[in-house]
């Protein structure tokens, strides 16, 4: 079987919730209580930006599923779906377990049976009991997906439990990398798609977060499957330039897309470098990013599936 980097296919969730967590602040050095419109406007900005990103996407020929947030539950990080399902090339659903309590209620059976309307769904994984265990795993967060290598790569945070990662590898076939990175203050990175873009050819990563120890072994997977590898400081790793994802349209044409801060934070030469693997797209979220800790990569989650 063909095996492909990219989906074609994406879904998000509209952020009718969307405001600051402080539960997830306590993990995310990435959020910022800090509102670029006043208190009362964030969700409407949030609203706006998320509104504009769709039809964008929509307009450079992305398939995109669109849901709104559950109902009955305050969800503030609804937006960022990424954290709670993957959706694989063989017709796997994974579900996975997820640190703050408030984010439990996102994972919805609903969306999964939208997604199968259009898409074939052999099995599903469902992760989610390990919370009862305090065992977090959360999604294309916390693992990074080589599918066409069938590598999957994951720093280890209150939010990534090792033990769980490498049970999830076996399971859908995959090695398993597992690594530890630290901001400047040594504090754990909460999610490794902060720190890491893989895309079809190409790795983003920001190596001098990774500590000492695991940085070769993982440099050395990325050039073993012949990965070309582009470094990214911390200052631009906080401007989320690791927080993007690569996707393809319906011409089958690769884009990669990043927020506005993302693609500000690099240099001409990092621009060349990704514009000989996919076309960039970017999008003004800043108020998502600030208040919601999350960029473009954790708006999206992809949809490897087989077609209905």
């Amino acid at each position: 079987m063909s095996r492909s980097q990219t989906p074609k296919a994406i879904f998000m969730v509209r952020p009718e919730h969307f405001g600051f967590n402080e539960e997830t602040a306590a993990s995310n050095a990435f959020q910022k209580e800090v509102l670029l419109c006043e208190y009362q406007n964030v969700r409407q900005c949030a609203l706006e930006e998320f509104a504009i990103m769709v039809n964008k996407l929509e307009r450079q020929g992305v398939m995109v599923m669109v849901f709104d947030s559950p109902k009955g539950v305050q969800s503030p990080d609804a937006v960022f779906p990424n954290n709670w399902i993957s959706l694989h090339d063989d017709g796997t659903v994974v579900l996975y377990p997820m640190l703050a309590k408030s984010r439990r209620g996102e994972r919805r059976q609903e969306v999964i049976d939208e997604i199968g309307k259009k898409f074939r769904i052999n099995r599903i994984i469902d992760l989610s009991p390990e919370e009862k265990k305090g065992r977090f795993l959360e999604g294309t967060g916390s693992i990074i997906f080589d599918h066409i290598h069938r590598v999957a790569y994951a720093n280890g945070s209150p939010r990534t439990d090792e033990g769980l990662f490498r049970e999830l590898c076996e399971k859908l076939g995959y090695d398993a990398v597992f690594f530890r990175a630290v901001d400047e203050s040594g504090k754990d990175i909460y999610h490794t798609n902060v720190l890491m873009t893989i895309g079809t050819g190409y790795a983003v990563v920001c190596v001098e977060s990774v500590v000492e120890g695991d940085r070769q072994r993982v440099l050395d997977s990325f050039r073993k499957n012949g990965l070309k590898v582009m470094e990214i400081s911390y200052e631009q790793m906080r401007g989320f330039a690791g927080n993007m994802i690569e996707l393809e349209n319906k011409d089958g044409e690769k884009l990669l897309t990043m927020s506005k801060t993302a693609r500000d934070v690099l240099t001409d030469k990092q621009r060349t470098f990704l514009e000989e693997f996919a076309r960039p797209v970017s999008f003004d979220i800043n108020n998502i990013e600030s208040v919601g800790g999350g960029s473009v990569r954790c708006m999206i989650a992809g949809i490897h599936l087989p077609p209905a």
